[in-house]
């Protein structure tokens, strides 16, 4: 039996699980998850009869793993392809037909969160919900606390053992998770970054790797998403900023996603730019909204569109990468049982390259343990 924690619920923990899972090696998995959902970034709301992914839009089929992932491991029952294109439009608000850029648009009726969903449906992984996890200590002992089941009795019975170090985290409330013989840590980098920082971990590998992970760079998006109860016909699904030189950066028509608008309605979800969104992050968001919805009745064309009946919004403070990161401190990391997870890590802001990174590091941990414990 070995312990596996993973901070964070998102797609790529959710591929770790689900591949640590399919390994014949037992595992006890514990994921402790700060908020009440599933798929971190790729994340879904309804109201009434609207259905709207407000995060990642959908995932690409630029993956064969990932594609073999949805269209033949996973239940495909309301898995849907978005097929009208996208098309751009650049600083100066000219809309052009547009790139082609993705082969399969796809998301599922109940909105992208299916992907977690199911792929911890396949796996007796236990997670905690509204569990923020604040401080990692690695020690040498192991003990029961709470978390660990009937794997953290065993001792150095099953796993790592005692012998090699375990590792524990605290929580908020200041409850202590673990033992595990193995954590994972799936939070975008700079958050994963206070984590290392504070961590109470004796390792020279520790400054190197807290040096590398905050030095990810990521990329702020104010969103905003808005519904109007008619129906806007345009020969697009979605407009993209090429040229970053627009506050607005994204506008996707989620009522060309099957099972998520109803006929005769229609809802966008708009994001800003980098600059709009870090300026404006903490001022109202009935001012944002309302900006917002101008800045899209000027680009789509359309005045009604200032006035949408309902409005949500979001502000993702850390919502992509904009680059990868130094692959040796991460490797070193790994001979000590911590693994860092996450579309950051793939050096990619797609949500198939986070579940791809995920299946390879449940893998790694899998071929390491089978060679001498848990590690390699």
């Amino acid at each position: 039996m070995t312990r596996i924690g993973i901070v964070g619920a998102g797609a790529a923990a959710a591929a770790a699980t689900y591949a640590l899972e399919e390994t014949p090696t037992e595992t006890e998995i514990t994921v402790l998850e700060k908020s009440r959902g599933l798929c971190g970034r790729a994340a879904t709301r309804r109201r009434d009869d609207v259905v709207y992914d407000y995060g990642a839009n959908y995932v690409t089929s630029d993956d064969e793993r990932v594609v073999e992932l949805l269209t033949e491991t996973l239940d495909t029952e309301g898995l849907v392809d978005v097929t009208d294109p996208v098309w751009t439009f650049d600083g100066d608000g000219a809309v052009s037909e547009g790139d082609d850029r993705d082969r399969h648009k796809w998301t599922y009726r109940q909105g992208l969160t299916q992907i977690a969903k199911r792929l911890f449906a396949r796996t007796d992984a236990t997670i905690h919900r509204e569990t923020r996890i604040e401080t990692v200590v690695q020690s040498d002992g192991g003990g029961s606390e709470k978390g660990s089941g009937d794997a953290g009795k065993r001792g150095d019975a099953g796993g790592h053992g005692d012998a090699d170090g375990v590792w524990h985290l605290e929580d908020a409330d200041g409850t202590r998770w673990g033992p595990f013989d193995a954590l994972l840590l799936n939070p975008p980098a700079p958050q994963t970054a206070d984590l290392l920082r504070s961590a109470e971990w004796d390792a020279d590998v520790r400054g190197d790797l807290v040096d590398a992970v905050e030095a990810v760079p990521f990329r702020t998006i104010w969103t905003g998403v808005f519904h109007y109860p008619f129906e806007l016909e345009r020969p697009y699904y979605a407009l993209v900023n090429t040229d970053k030189a627009h506050a607005v950066g994204w506008i996707g028509r989620e009522e060309c996603k099957p099972g998520h608008v109803p006929d005769g309605e229609s809802l966008l979800v708009v994001q800003a730019n980098h600059e709009w969104s870090v300026e404006r992050y903490d001022e109202s968001p009935a001012e944002n909204r309302e900006r917002l919805a101008d800045l899209t009745a000027d680009l789509i064309g359309d005045e009604r569109l200032r006035d949408p009946d309902w409005a949500d919004q979001q502000g993702w403070r850390y919502a992509l990468p904009e680059d990868g990161v130094d692959d040796d401190p991460l490797r070193r990391a790994e001979r000590e049982d911590l693994y860092c997870l996450g579309d950051w890590v793939a050096g990619e802001g797609r949500l198939h390259a986070a579940l791809r990174n995920g299946l390879e590091v449940g893998e790694r941990i899998e071929h390491g343990r089978g060679a001498d414990g848990c590690g390699s």
